[in-house]
């Protein structure tokens, strides 16, 4: 392993069937056994190192690891197959209720409950491929759950005879909600691991006719955060973020739908930021990562610790950047203004369909056209559009309709076009592929439509010009920065990244 801090031969490896210590003692004795290696973390305790010699029976090759590589190792050794989602070999007692204790970690398997079973390991699933949310939804006949991967809904099964509102109940019992209460919403929060992974998941329940839908929205802890230029931005638009994060105050924007990015953008800015001469505060809901030297508010509706409420405290504590997770109300927006207004720079997310749409909402929450222009620095609009699978990818020469979309964007019209299989009169695969699980699509590049407000918007936003006039005045003075998200995914499209279809799929024929 290439990993290993060392390595100490205590006698000849012998070949054997593999052995497996419990993965709660490997865990937390820090002891695992590995086709003839004994697999050690940084701090191994004796009785750990004295049951996995007892177990194998034999001369055992010691590899001493960090805690990150052990956790790998773990995760390598402990979950083999655990992507595979069998409810077909869980037998239910639709009679008895079960109300277990708090989730260990996902790793943990054996003789647990068949209801606990399945929930591991749909959130295994979950986990193992990225997914981002994971659907639990009742209906007439039985239980039907979905994962959202790459921003799509791929349906995990649908049965009958599973006991959905035991189901439930074991989601509410994890993350600390009231299961006797059926009728109302409710929101919580469940702390789990998958390994060394860490993994963060906010559940959601609704009441319906057929008991509680439930979503729980899955925030991997452990996937880094991403630099500035892996962004995937061009040359150009990275220089341009330098710039808007260098500013000393006023407000910065992304704006897009839910799961288009928003947050992962405006942590990378905040990585921008000099935090050695800058304070930095954030007021988040919920605070996905923690960033280092930044101080971090979280959100708490419940009992009164709204956006507009945190915005302010923190206003009291010095800040020279702050960052508030999504402007929803008028209050916020207000507040946001005012701070710009007095010496802060401000990174914020808001609803809209585009850069200059950004100004309409501001008005429409209240924001004085004055404010707007006076402090709104620069808009970044983005959307996430999937990547063609490199191994399924079919090429089509490019019809004249197709042709002519390019045509009419100015843009050089590519002689083939790259589809995922099925799209676009290519062939369906007899085998799914095993890179992307039959959907053609592996991974995501992100679109960025990126504005900065000049002294020529300044003017149309002073005016109450609308959306349409502030587009004809960036027309004139930089075509290529009013081109618009359309533009710039068919630019994707012609480098063969994603697809005519997905392109359509996400922004549409925003022509």
């Amino acid at each position: 392993m290439s990993d290993n801090n060392s390595a100490e031969r205590s006698g000849p490896a012998t070949s054997g069937p593999p052995l497996r210590l419990p993965f709660a003692f490997a865990r937390d004795h820090q002891v695992a056994c590995d086709n003839g290696h004994l697999l050690t973390g940084p701090a191994p305790s004796a009785t750990g190192l004295r049951m996995a010699r007892a177990l194998a029976g034999r001369p055992l090759t010691l590899v001493t690891q960090d805690a990150e590589a052990f956790q790998a190792s773990l995760a390598r050794l402990y979950d083999q197959g655990g992507e595979t989602l069998d409810p077909d070999g869980l037998q239910f007692d639709l009679d008895g209720e079960t109300r277990d204790a708090l989730p260990r970690d996902l790793l943990e398997n054996a003789t647990e409950a068949p209801v606990v079973q399945l929930v591991n390991q749909l959130l295994r699933r979950a986990v193992r491929t990225r997914a981002s949310d994971l659907h639990i939804e009742p209906h007439e006949e039985g239980l039907r759950t979905r994962i959202r991967v790459d921003g799509t809904l791929q349906q995990a099964f649908d049965r009958t005879d599973v006991p959905a509102r035991r189901v439930v109940s074991r989601l509410k019992v994890m993350s600390g909600l009231d299961i006797a209460e059926t009728r109302l919403p409710q929101d919580g929060r469940i702390a789990l691991r998958l390994g060394g992974k860490a993994v963060d998941v906010r559940i959601s329940t609704l009441p319906g006719p057929h008991g509680e839908r439930v979503v729980l929205r899955l925030l991997d802890r452990s996937g880094g955060l991403l630099a500035p230029e892996d962004l995937g931005l061009d040359p150009d638009k990275q220089a341009l973020l330098h710039r808007l994060a260098a500013c000393p105050n006023g407000i910065i924007l992304a704006t897009g739908p839910t799961g288009s990015g928003k947050t992962t953008t405006l942590y990378s800015l905040l990585q921008l930021a000099d935090r050695r001469q800058r304070n930095i505060l954030t007021v988040e809901d919920p605070i996905e990562y923690e960033l280092p030297g930044i101080s971090q508010c979280q959100v708490n509706s419940e009992i009164g610790m709204t956006f507009a409420r945190g915005l302010r405290s923190v206003l009291r504590q010095d800040p020279d950047v702050i960052l508030v997770g999504e402007i929803r109300d008028g209050e916020t927006a207000q507040v946001a203004a005012e701070a710009a207004l007095t010496g802060h720079l401000v990174f914020s997310s808001v609803h809209a369909n585009n850069p200059l749409a950004t100004v309409v909402r501001l008005r429409e929450l209240g924001v004085e056209n004055y404010l707007v222009s006076a402090t709104l620095r620069g808009v970044i609009a983005q959307r996430l559009l999937r990547r063609l699978c490199p191994d399924c990818a079919q090429t089509m020469p490019a019809t004249e309709a197709q042709r002519a979309m390019f045509c009419a964007q100015g843009l050089p019209v590519p002689e083939a076009l790259r589809h995922a299989p099925g799209e676009a009169g290519t062939r369906m695969l007899a085998n799914p592929c095993p890179s992307c699980a039959g959907t053609g699509y592996a991974g995501r590049v992100g679109v960025f439509d990126i504005i900065e407000i000049t002294d020529t918007l300044r003017e149309g936003i002073d005016a109450g010009e609308s959306e349409y006039q502030l587009r004809n005045r960036l027309r004139t003075t930089s075509p290529e920065a009013a081109a618009g998200l359309y533009r710039l995914g068919l630019a994707k499209v012609a480098t063969g990244i994603t697809s005519l279809a997905e392109l359509a799929r996400v922004i549409g024929q925003d022509a």
